[in-house]
């Protein structure tokens, strides 16, 4: 019997929904779906992607610092934070290079295409 008037009462708003379409859901003709171009859009996804990569970089060179720091001399963790920060250096330098391409590409296209 429980479950019985959980299903129901789960169900009773899309009920009355079809009804009388109280959140717009039969309205989708009318749907406003923005005005940027594909190229706009595109140059926006990747420069977002290419930003939080940098971040991600940027912090793994923190940790190793960190790291370094805190390491009390010990030679292996001093090792392990050189290691962090090599692989960070090397991280942000590809996120660089991989935004200088795609800055080239995208604007060749865009320049080829109007």
């Amino acid at each position: 019997m429980r479950k019985l008037l959980t299903a129901l009462l789960l169900l009773a708003p899309s009920v009355a929904s079809a009804q009388s379409d109280v959140w717009g859901i039969n309205a989708m003709q009318n749907l406003n779906t923005g005005t940027r171009n594909i190229g706009d859009t595109i140059a926006g996804i990747v420069n977002v992607v290419l930003g939080f990569l940098g971040i991600i970089a940027t912090g793994i060179i923190l940790m190793g610092g960190f790291k370094w720091m805190t390491s009390q001399g010990n030679s292996d963790k001093v090792d392990e934070a050189k290691k962090l920060i090599g692989a960070g250096v090397i991280g942000l330098a590809i996120v660089l290079v991989a935004f200088a391409v795609a800055q080239f590409v995208l604007l060749s296209l865009y320049n080829e295409t109007t």
